[in-house]
Formats: C-alpha cells, structure tokens, sequence
C-alpha cells in the first residue's frame, strides 16, 4: 500500500544543461515536510512537470529520471497552463479567497480548461492507485480531484489540504462553480486547513451552498461523514535554526553586516503579489520616517521580493508601485551614509536568507490575508539565542500560534509605525523571552509534525467511518432480517413518520403521506402476524386524519396518546402552559424569519426547518438557554429534535409507549426505525435482539442504519415481501 501525494507541482525543477534535461530537488516547506514524512507506505508523488516538452526523447528520459525518484508527471499544454493555472486558479480562486473581489477574473474558457486539467490529474492517479492506498490531494488547484477519484475507486482514504485562506460564505457565495467546487471538496475523507477560521468558513459555505447536515467538524453524506479539521503548518525547524551554524551562513551574514553597518534592520521578505501589504507596509514606515525622525541614519527597510507573474497586469502595476513608493522614500529620506530602504528584486539563496533573518532586529510580516505565512516561523526559528522582533499581521494564518509576536492591523499604517517604533524601544530581555516562547512553539509543531499529524487522523478517519457504516444495512444484512421476518410467528412493527416514512418538507404539513405509502402500510398491516403502529411526534388530530382509516396502531406526541382498535387513549392530561414559556417561543419566533410555533395538548413545539442553518444554531442556543429555568421549575423536558425544540412533559417518551407495546403482547420479532434523537429512547429499550434501524446519522443506541429516508421505502417493501 501506498501514500501518493497529489500536487500541482512536482518538488523538482527541470533544467537544462549540455543540451540535457535534469532534475533538481526543490526545497520548499510542502517538499521539506512531506518528504520528510514517516511512514512504511511507499510514498509517490504526482504532479504538473513545470516545463512543456514536446520531443518524445527528452520526455522519455525525464520520465525515466522521475520514475526513480517515484515521481510521476503530468505534462501540460501552454494553453492548459494559461487558462487552468494562470486562469481559473490563479485569476478566480486566488482572488476570491484572499478577498480581493475586484481582481476576480472569470470566463468559461477558465472554468473548463480548470475541469479539464483535474480530470487530466485524476486519470494519471488511477494509473498508479490500488485499493488501500492513502490519497493527499494538495491546494486550490485540484479542489475538483478528491471528488473524480472517488467516483473511481471506493476504497482509498483521500486526504485535502487547502493551503490558502477558505473565504467566508459571503465571499465564496459569488463563485458561480461553487457547488462544482464542494461537491469536489467532499470526495476527501479529511479536507484540512491552516486555522479553525478557514474550517469554520468551509462549513458554513457547505451547509449553505448544498444544504448537508454539519454537526461540529463533520459534514454527514449519505455514505460516509467528512471530517474537517486544522493543522496549522510549521517549517523545518532545525533546518533554520541551525543554519547560523554552517561557515557559509556565518560568512555570509559578515558580508552584509559591513554592508549595512551599525544600523537596525528591519526586514521584510515576500512573493510578489496584491495579497502580501507590501504598499500599505511601506506607507506605514513612511509615517515612521515621518514621526520619528531621531532613528533617521539608524534603522533601515531591507525588503525582498520575489519575482512572481510580473507579466499579469495587476502584479506588473504593482511592481511599478512599489519601486514608485520605495524611490520616493530613498530620494526624501537617503544620505550620503544611510538608504532607508534597500529593495531586492529577486529569490535569495537558503544562506543569504538564513543570514539576514539571524541579522535582522525586526521582521515586518504584514500581509493583508495569507493563509499560514511561513516567514514569520523562519525568521523565530533563524534568531536562535540573538535578540529580535516579530510583528505579525492579524491576517496571517500563523498569528493564531504566534500571538507573543506584535499583532498589528495590516490596513492600519499608523498600527505598522507604532509596533515599529515598539519593537525598536523593547528590551532585550523582554524580546529574549518572546522569542524563547515562540520558539517553543515552532519547535514543536514543525512541517513533519504537520504532515504526520495529517496522516494519522486520515487514518483513524478512514477505520471510524468503517466502524460506522459496518451498522449500514447492506444486501446481506438485509437478508438476514427478511429471514427473521418470515420465519417469526407474531410481529411488532414500530415506524416514526417524519424522516422515516415521509420525507421533511419545509411546511410540516406539506409531509401528508401519499397513496403508495398508504396503500403499503395496508398490505403490511393486512398479513396477520403483524401489529403495525406509528410512533410519531405529530398530535393525534394529524395522524387520525392521514392514517385513522388503516388497521394499524397510532402513537401521538411521543406516546402521550395512542390508538388502539379504532379508540383514543390518553396518558396524561393536558397542561396549561406557562405564559413565560409561551412568550419566549413567540419572542424567538418573531426574531426568527420562518420559523413557527406548533401547539400540542402536552407540547410546545419550535420548528426552523425552513431557517437559515448558522440563524437557527444561535436561535436553538439563546432558546435552550431562555427555557432552563422555567422548564426546571415545572419539571418539563427540552427536547431537540431534527429541526425542533420541544417543550413537554418528562414522564412519556417514545421508549414508554414501546414498553407499553410490549407489554401488550409477546413477539418474536420486533422492528423499531426513526431518524430522531427522540426514537433514541425507544431503540433503548427495546430487547437486544431487536431490530432497530436508524434513518439517517448513525446511532450508537441502534442496531442498524439506513443512511437515507429515500431507503426506507424499499427496504419495508423487500422484507415485507411486498411488490
């Protein structure tokens, strides 16, 4: 069995030399931290080659090469790159969930070039997948992958990890693919992100956009639950902060130490792009220049930057920007022996960068959305025992863990001046003990942390859900209750109706049950081995009008009335309820834009069926919160259903009408199905031996389950016997 990972890029770069294509390594944290990963899978690695080659030789040799290092390629067109890489995942995807609405550009070339390209990557998967094998599909690019490749194989773990910022609902909402895109998404068994904000997104936008049941970290499907989760990604911590240690870092930093001379230095190392605040950075040391005018010849900006898509207009403009900005500072600020700025251009060797990180008094993360910023962790773990500053934008994905660092606001220049100013002011031993906390913490959750954290809980994923869906009723369990059906001599047939029977609808009364329901109730109840009852939540006055013509039994408001031989009994009498009650639920339903109060004889009921799923969480959690207190006093029970708060008595639950019914008479076959957490009472009590199936999420309380009320139907119709 193997782990494959799934990448828009190889970790390689193809260059040329002597006429001949090689292979060199990259370094970067995903190769660093995966590469890294423990495990006794054989690990494989499949990606776009980063170079388009046309001649068939040169291809077969790099294919060679790739194939020793356990790669596979996947080679693109010029016009794939354009409108797949450079299209839709750089000119869509990028934008919106960095927040930059306005950079969004979109045309339907985009859209099926980036179809087009996932689908290319998920046949070059299928090549090399075999059942138990481990998937981890990485990033933005390939959202539609996880999706494609289940469709295909069943049984493999696939794995998601989003690299970027996951955009708030209001955000992802304008995206016209956007169920395309999560239905992609939910293909994983595990879809992961740097921060619980990104996860917490994701979920609002699943349950929005496609309407899924979400119950915390999980996302319920009809044949398995998506579990969402955080792994905040660190770096190869050893790597950098060790590297001072090395001659050639050490030489290096005395190199640019002369170069800089005496002064404080504060860096600032990004990727050209919108997304990273490099002009708003730049306007707030402006303002320190300004205001402060007694660190002028002692404190200067190094920034680096870069090169990235310096073609595309908005990353050409801002190139222009910022050489603009940074050439104003430098011609009103410069002296003959002081450049407040020194600007490069260009990536910077592992050594140039190690060393200005250990040089540096102060690092300037300010990034106006980044979805984890592994800079800032570079620069604490570079500093090794030398006293320096982090100042980190809010923004950022890693001031979650990194939050002993200089929090600014990344839209506020005058933030960016006074951390500055702060930073510049601090006591080395204060900034010896912030860097000694922060350390610790990028010391612990390092990239291979991260990468074998990820693993691990794809795992237990993956023997949790067969755990689960062991209970799910398939073809052989199916034919082992039909079995005991036809073979018992006296029957007891207990059904819920909403969510059991009938479908939800939005309007409770819009759920009347249709003629070939009606008619297959009759044939059940017509076989003489069976008693057949309804245990439902409705009140009597419903189900007499629906079902009083059948020979079966009726159970209202959770067995507080039952039906027995054309006759109405009742358990309790009716309660005059509490105008307190009464008035929270009209308080929370004039609050709450659809959602309604249904009035029983022994229960209050609140229906938000038809609420938006985030209002009614906060609904359901003020209500709950409002009704304790008076239901303790007069002893009722809040009982929260599927869509429903129910106020009602304590003493009569669903499990005591099953436990009248078996009283009643003796059965050597009982079956009890309901999708509520009320038909949980009635699944308790009912003998080992029963059947108990639950519609919908599974249930530790049951036997069985049927994971859609759309099976119900025709598993009643297979063991019944009934055509």
């Amino acid at each position: 069995m193997k782990i494959i990972i799934i990448s828009n890029r190889l970790p390689v770069k193809i260059v040329e030399e002597n006429n001949e294509l090689k292979l060199i390594k990259s370094e970067g944290g995903l190769a660093t931290g995966l590469g890294s990963l423990e495990t006794k899978r054989e690990k494989h690695w499949l990606g776009w080659s980063g170079m388009h080659i046309t001649d068939e030789g040169q291809k077969a040799d790099i294919n060679k090469q790739m194939e020793e290092l356990k790669f596979h390629p996947v080679y693109l067109t010029p016009n794939q790159i354009k409108n797949y890489y450079e299209g839709y995942s750089n000119s869509t995807i990028w934008p919106l969930c960095h927040y930059f609405y306005s950079y969004i550009g979109s045309n339907n070339n985009y859209w099926e070039s980036y179809k087009e390209v996932n689908a290319l990557f998920c046949e070059a998967a299928l090549k090399i997948i075999e059942p138990g094998d481990i998937v981890w599909v990485q990033d933005y690019q390939l959202m539609l992958l996880p999706a494609m490749i289940r469709e295909k194989v069943k049984d493999v773990s696939i794995g998601y990890f989003h690299h970027i910022p996951f955009p708030s609902y209001e955000m992802f909402r304008v995206l016209p693919e956007r169920a395309e895109i999560l239905r992609g998404l939910l293909g994983a068994d595990l879809v992961a992100f740097h921060t619980y904000d990104y996860m917490r997104h994701f979920i609002s936008t699943v349950y929005r956009v496609l309407g899924y049941e979400c119950i915390l970290d999980e996302v319920q499907l009809e044949d398995r639950i998506v579990e969402v989760d955080a792994f905040p990604m660190g770096i190869n911590y050893d790597l950098f902060h060790d590297a001072i240690l090395r001659p050639e870092v050490q030489e290096k930093a005395m190199e640019l130490k002369e170069g800089f001379g005496d002064n404080k230095i504060i860096l600032s190392v990004d990727r050209l792009d919108y997304s990273k605040g490099i002009l708003m950075r730049l306007k707030g040391f402006i303002k320190f220049l300004k205001h402060n005018p007694e660190y002028h010849g002692k404190v200067s900006l190094v920034m680096i930057v870069v090169p990235s898509r310096d073609t595309v207009g908005t990353y050409a403009k801002l190139r222009t920007r910022i050489n603009e900005f940074i050439g104003g500072i430098n011609g009103k600020y410069s002296t003959l022996s002081w450049t407040p700025v020194y600007y490069f251009y260009r990536a910077f060797s592992f050594e140039e960068l190690t060393a200005m990180y250990y040089l540096a008094d102060i690092a300037l993360v300010t990034p106006l959305r980044d979805g984890m910023n592994l800079v800032a962790k570079e620069y604490i773990a570079a500093k090794r025992d030398k006293p320096g500053v982090l100042i980190l934008s809010e923004m950022a994905g890693a001031v979650i863990e990194l939050s002993d660092s200089i929090v600014v606001n990344p839209n506020n220049s005058k933030e960016i001046e006074d951390a500055i100013v702060k930073a510049l002011e601090m006591p080395e031993k204060e900034q010896l003990e912030n860097l000694k906390k922060l350390q610790e913490i990028v010391s612990t959750q390092t990239v291979k942390q991260w990468a074998t954290d990820f693993i691990t809980e794809l795992k237990s994923i993956k023997e949790l859900n067969n755990q689960r869906f062991a209970k799910v009723i398939c073809e052989g369990s199916l034919d082992e209750v039909k079995q005991q059906y036809d073979t018992a001599s006296k029957r007891l047939i207990m059904l819920d109706y909403d969510g059991t029977l009938s479908p939800f609808y939005k309007d409770p009364a819009n759920a009347y049950p249709r003629e070939p329901l009606l008619q297959l109730l009759s044939q059940i109840a017509s076989d003489s081995k069976n008693h057949l009852v309804i245990n439902s939540g409705r009140n009597s006055a419903t189900l007499d009008e629906w079902f009083g013509h059948l020979n079966i039994g009726l159970a209202a408001e959770h067995g507080v009335y039952y039906k027995e031989e054309g006759i109405w009994h009742s358990n309790l009498q009716e309660i005059n309820w509490d105008e307190e009650i009464v008035n929270i639920l009209k308080h929370t339903t004039k609050k709450t834009p659809n959602s309604k109060i249904e009035v029983k004889n022994t229960a209050l009921v609140w229906h938000y069926r038809a609420v938006d799923t985030w209002l009614a969480e906060l609904r359901v959690n003020q209500l709950i919160k409002e009704l304790i207190n008076p239901c303790s006093r007069l002893n009722l029970q809040i009982m929260r259903g599927n869509k429903v708060i129910e106020v009602k008595s304590s003493d009569y639950n669903k499990g005591i009408e099953a436990l009248r019914l078996l009283k009643r008479d003796s059965y050597d076959f009982v079956i009890a199905m309901g999708d509520d957490t009320t038909d949980e009472d009635m699944f308790a009590v009912l003998p080992p031996d029963s059947i108990t199936i639950k519609v919908g999420r599974i249930s530790d309380a049951a036997r069985y389950n049927l994971p859609s009320q759309s099976l119900v139907i025709p598993f009643l119709k297979k063991i019944a016997g009934v055509e």
